[in-house]
This record gives structure tokens, sequence and C-alpha cells, in this order.
């Protein structure tokens, strides 16, 4: 039962903190901080004690260690790796083609590069803020 509400928990947790960000105007490190702020609470609210403990250590390292200029450097890296894992899912996907793969085999590239795509969306919106 408990691994049930964890995984829940988990689940859903980005959804509410996406919400809660998009509603204020922060950007940056201060967006970060309040960011965990949020997941700090809704962990509490389920007394989530490992995730308490995480989430402390990050909002620290946050505060200490946080700069605009590191901030933007780590998501013009997430920006890379995901454009490279799309290039390595077109890739995948032309080759099943190429071999003449079935359906199904192609239709899994498929997904998977959807994925990578939207992923990649998500790391450019993110650099944007």
């Amino acid at each position: 039962m408990k691994k049930t509400l964890l995984t829940l928990t988990l689940c859903l947790s980005p959804l509410a903190f996406t919400a809660a960000h998009a509603a204020s105007n922060l950007t940056g490190c201060a967006a970060k901080q309040q960011e965990i702020e949020t997941q700090l609470s809704f962990a509490r609210q389920h007394n989530n004690t490992h995730q308490v403990a995480g989430l402390e250590k990050a909002l620290r390292e946050v505060d200490q260690n946080c700069t605009e200029e590191s901030l933007l450097k780590q998501r013009q890296e997430k920006v890379a790796e995901k454009k490279f894992k799309v290039q390595e899912r077109e890739e995948e996907l032309a080759e099943a083609k190429a071999e003449g793969r079935s359906a199904s085999k192609i239709q899994k590239r498929e997904d998977k590069l959807a994925e990578a795509r939207e992923e990649l969306k998500e790391a450019e919106q993110a650099l944007r803020q």
C-alpha cells in the first residue's frame, strides 16, 4: 500500500509543481527554489520523510550554489543531450524502416522518437525561462 501511494505521489507531483511554477512569474534560481519549496511542502503533507530529507538537501544546494549562469549552462546541456537523443531515435527509425522491420517495431521506434521530441521541446522551454 505504501509503495502504491509513493508511486502515485511521485507520478502526480511533477504535474502539481509544473502548475505551481506556471502560476508564478519567477525565473532562474528563484523559480528553482520555489519549485523545490513547493515539492517540500507536498512531501511534508504526505509524511514522506525520505523525500523531505532529499528536498531539504536540494534546497540547501540551490541556496549555496545556484547562479543564473550555472542554471543556464545546465539547461543548455540538457537541450544538447535531448537533441542528441532525438537524432539517435531518428536514426533508429530510419534503420528499422530500411531493414524492413515489422510494423509494430517501426511503431515502437516512432513512439520513442515522439517521446524524445517532446522531451526536447520541454528542455527548450525550460531554457527560455
